[in-house]
Parts: structure tokens; C-alpha cells; sequence
């Protein structure tokens, strides 16, 4: 009869606490402020005045790239380039690269730490057990009895609640969860950047290696030309003046050549680097210009579009959310904090009474703590939140700006690359036009020594700058990709990790 009771006794006032619960639970207000974000031009362009729609074509039919507004980038964006070999080197720099290991650490760090914030809107449930072996003294009742000896045996079962009457746990939550997703954006970032530098690399590879193998053939074809000197001066023909000369210029040419050699050297140890392997064990051989094409058509998205797939920008608008949580906490912080506890157990003097309904206990509680004075340390603490929420803000506009201002750059310099590679195209050619007459009219004595020489300096310097013009036009096709941002979320919401999958479901 008695443990019919004590059952009875306990589950009605577990009945009033978790009624008390879920009412706090429902009453749960938040004090968090609304995001609003800063308005993004709606037109499709990123430049003052008419946005490009197509580069220049060179006199040879060159590539001509145009621009696809309003169409998104795929994620793969280097897979426009169509070299396999590229495609594969981006695959190991993504799959080995300790930057990329570093940002997926921090992320699972940022789970973690949400979910450890996501356990408060539950019950902390407790057990507890012991046994304890006391004497007592006799004096302590005045010296009418001897001291005694016992054992007593307790066990309970203790629930603690915390109601989120006025949003603090909520918000703490959400501030948890900005920060996951921030840390999943900086991934993708890390991700956008070490994709970016291989790019880049590979071209400069290719780049430097062209330059390379065209200072060789300049250093050749004047090594002939010295020659050919050397025999008209043993002839009578010219004076030794003009050895000296050429001489001169051919030492000239030989000693560009190692500052070159150096720059690839560069370009495979940061490659080695970037694919997270050291360089001594790197057996990749350069790129070459011919196993990259220049992209034909850019897909350019729209500004409003670009805000949404630029990871550095999502990454500082989850920031503002963080920031806004916070003012939450601190405005909360005026209000009372509400603890509900309830226990269960039984306690007796002897193992075999340890499960009689006489010895069970059970107890229920609630406190409430309310700040009355702190010295002005909460009105600080919400001035402190505001000016991190102003400081957010202005890094969230900051950024968007900067992202505006690179696919603005890139469209131009792409604009620009098209007619200096078309102007290049047509010096080198006429050049070397100039080059072949000067050396015809040399051989046959109508031409003198200066001519040649004048000839020959300007088609070496028109090939270097031909070269440099076509890998620059690379780079910034590269760095018009980096600009974009990728469709990451359309790569995410088929392979089935959208948004909110990807944050997980809120308590």
C-alpha cells in the first residue's frame, strides 16, 4: 500500500514538472534582433558602363571568349579549361592538401560544439548510488547512550530542466549553429582558393616553360648569328665591333635564362606543396599552354545570384547571425533564469529495506535567479554585442563590395588580355617579317649590322611578350571563376547535403 502511494505521490509531481516544461517551453520569447542585409544591384552588370559580351578574336582566328549572364558557374569550374591532367591535380590538391584537412577539422569541431548547445532544451537526468559506513558519537546526545555504528544505503534518480522562457538557450543554439555553418563556408572557401592556385600554378608552369623553351631558340638563333659574324669578320667583312656585339647581346639572352629555370623550380615545389606532398617526391612534369584551353563561354551569374554562391560572402552573413544571437544573450540577461529539478531514490539503513516503498524519497523544485545589481556590467555587455554586430555588418558589406570589385576586374581584364594578345599576335608576326628580311639582307651585304640587330632584339622581345600576354589572359580567365564563387549549392543539393540537412534539424 505504501509503495502504491509513494508511485502515486511521484508521478503527479513529475506530471506538474514536465507541465511546467513544455509551458516554459511554449512561452519561450527571444529577444534576438531581424537580419537585414544590405540591397545588391539587380541589373546583370558588374562594370561601369555596358558589361563585355565578348572578347576580341586574333588575326589568326584566336580564341574569342563571351560571357553567359545570368547563368551560374558550375562548382568543377576548372574542368572549363578541358585538360584531364589539370582536372586530376585539382582532385589530389582537394583530397591530400593540410589546408583543406585544417578547415574540415574546424567544421567538425563547429558541429560538435552545436551539438553539445542542442543537450540544454533536454532534461539532464543524473543517477546516483552509495553506501556509506558511519559511527556517531554518544556524546553528541548528552552522554545518555554510547556511540553507534551504521550503514546507509541511498540511490536516486535526479531530473534538471532549464526552460527557455525567454529565448537564452534558443539563442545560444543559433549562435552555435552560425558558427557551423560559417566554418562550412570557410571549407568551401579553402576549397575555391586551393582550386584557384593550382590553376594558377599550371599556368605559370606553362607559361614559364613556353618562355623557356622560346629564350633557347633565341639563344640558337643567335649563337648562328655569331657565328656567321665571326666569319665575316675573318673575312674582312665587318669589324670586330660587331662580334663583340653580338657577343654581347648573345650573353645577354643566356643570362635570362636562369632567373626563368628558377621560376619553374618555384612553380613545381608550390605545386607539390598545394597537391600536399613534399617537393623532393614531386615527379609531375610542368604544364605546357597546349594542355590548357582557354574557356570560350563564362558563365556569369547575376549580382543578386553571387551573394549567394560567393563562400566568403555567406561565410560573413553567418557572422552577422552570430552577432545578432549574441545581442539576444545579452538582452536576455535582464531577465530571470528558471531551474527545474525533480528526484526520485530511496535511502535505507540495510540492503535488504533498500527496495521497501519506505525507504523511497522523491522531491520537486523549482528556483528562479533574477539580476538586481551588476554594476552596469549587462548594459555594457549589450553595448559590447551592438558595436560586434555594427563591426559584422560593415565586414559583411566590406566583402561584398571587395567580390563585386574582382568579377568587375576580371571581366575587364579579360576585355584587355583579348586586345593586347590580338595587338602582340600582329607585333610578333610583323617582327618576325622585319627579323627574316634583315637577315636575307645581311647574308647578302644590303643590310648592315645595326639593322640586323635592331630586327632581331624586337622579335625576341615581341615572342616574350606574346607569351606573357596569353598567360596573363589564363590567369584572369582563372581569377573570373574564383570571382564567381562556383555553384556550390547547386553541387550540394545534388549530392543531397542541402542547407538544411546540412545544419541539421534544431531542437
Amino acid at each position: 500500500m505504501g509503495e502504491v502511494i509513494a508511485k502515486r505521490a511521484f508521478c503527479k509531481a513529475l506530471s506538474i514538472f514536465v507541465a511546467l516544461a513544455a509551458g516554459a517551453g511554449l512561452s519561450a520569447c527571444s529577444f534576438e534582433p531581424p537580419l537585414h542585409l544590405p540591397r545588391v544591384p539587380a541589373n546583370p552588370g558588374y562594370t561601369a558602363g555596358p558589361p563585355p559580351q565578348k572578347t576580341a578574336g586574333s588575326p589568326d582566328g584566336g580564341t574569342i571568349q563571351k560571357f553567359t549572364y545570368g547563368q551560374n558557374l558550375d562548382a568543377d569550374w576548372w574542368t572549363f579549361f578541358h585538360s584531364p591532367r589539370l582536372d586530376a591535380l585539382v582532385a589530389q590538391a582537394l583530397r591530400n592538401s593540410p589546408t583543406i584537412a585544417a578547415a574540415q577539422a574546424q567544421l567538425r569541431q563547429a558541429q560538435a560544439n552545436m551539438a553539445v548547445n542542442a543537450s540544454i532544451f533536454y532534461p539532464q537526468v543524473t543517477g546516483n548510488l552509495g553506501a556509506s559506513r558511519s559511527k556517531n558519537s554518544g556524546a553528541a546526545f548528552g552522554g545518555r547512550i554510547s556511540g553507534f555504528t551504521y550503514s546507509l544505503f541511498t540511490g536516486s534518480v535526479g531530473v534538471t530542466y532549464y526552460p527557455d522562457i525567454f529565448g537564452v538557450n534558443r539563442l545560444i543554439y543559433r549562435g552555435s549553429e552560425a558558427q557551423m555553418i560559417y566554418q562550412r563556408y570557410e571549407l568551401e572557401a579553402a576549397r575555391l582558393t586551393l582550386a584557384g592556385n593550382v590553376v594558377n600554378t599550371a599556368i605559370g608552369q606553362a607559361s614559364t616553360q613556353a618562355q623557356i623553351a622560346a629564350t633557347e631558340a633565341i639563344i640558337v638563333q643567335e649563337r648562328a648569328l655569331l657565328n656567321l659574324t665571326e666569319a665575316q669578320y675573318r673575312g674582312g667583312g665587318v669589324p670586330y665591333l660587331n662580334v663583340l656585339t653580338q657577343q654581347s647581346l648573345l650573353l645577354a639572352s643566356e643570362a635570362t635564362l636562369p632567373p626563368l629555370q628558377q621560376q619553374l623550380a618555384v612553380y613545381q615545389h608550390q605545386m607539390a606543396i598545394l597537391a600536399g606532398e613534399f617537393p623532393s617526391q614531386w615527379q609531375e612534369k610542368p604544364f605546357t599552354l597546349e594542355e590548357i584551353t582557354l574557356p570560350r563561354e563564362i558563365p556569369v551569374a547575376l549580382p543578386s545570384t553571387l551573394v549567394e554562391h560567393r563562400p566568403d560572402i555567406q561565410a560573413a552573413e553567418q557572422q552577422m547571425r552570430y552577432a545578432l544571437a549574441q545581442i539576444g544573450v545579452a538582452k536576455a540577461q535582464f531577465f530571470p533564469i528558471v531551474t527545474l529539478s525533480a528526484s526520485f531514490g530511496a535511502s535505507s539503513l540495510a540492503p535488504g529495506l533498500f527496495f521497501n516503498p519506505l525507504s523511497s524519497v522523491w522531491g520537486i523544485a523549482g528556483a528562479l535567479a533574477q539580476p538586481l545589481f551588476e554594476g552596469g556590467k549587462l548594459r555594457a555587455q549589450e553595448r559590447a554585442a551592438y558595436a560586434a554586430y555594427d563591426a559584422t555588418f560593415a565586414g559583411y558589406r566590406s566583402t561584398v563590395l571587395g567580390a563585386f570589385g574582382q568579377v568587375a576586374d576580371a571581366l575587364r581584364a579579360l576585355e584587355h588580355d583579348a586586345s593586347s594578345v590580338r595587338t602582340q599576335f600582329r607585333s610578333r608576326q610583323t617582327a618576325r617579317q622585319a627579323l627574316a628580311l634583315a637577315e636575307a639582307g645581311y647574308r647578302s651585304g644590303s643590310t648592315d649590322y645595326l639593322s640586323l640587330l635592331t630586327a632581331e632584339v624586337a622579335y625576341q622581345n615581341a615572342r616574350i611578350a606574346l607569351l606573357r600576354a596569353e598567360a596573363q589572359r589564363y590567369q584572369d580567365t582563372t581569377a573570373l571563376f574564383v570571382a564567381l564563387g562556383g555553384d556550390y549549392w547547386g553541387k550540394a543539393a545534388a549530392t543531397g547535403q542541402q542547407d538544411g540537412q546540412a545544419k541539421g534539424q534544431q531542437p
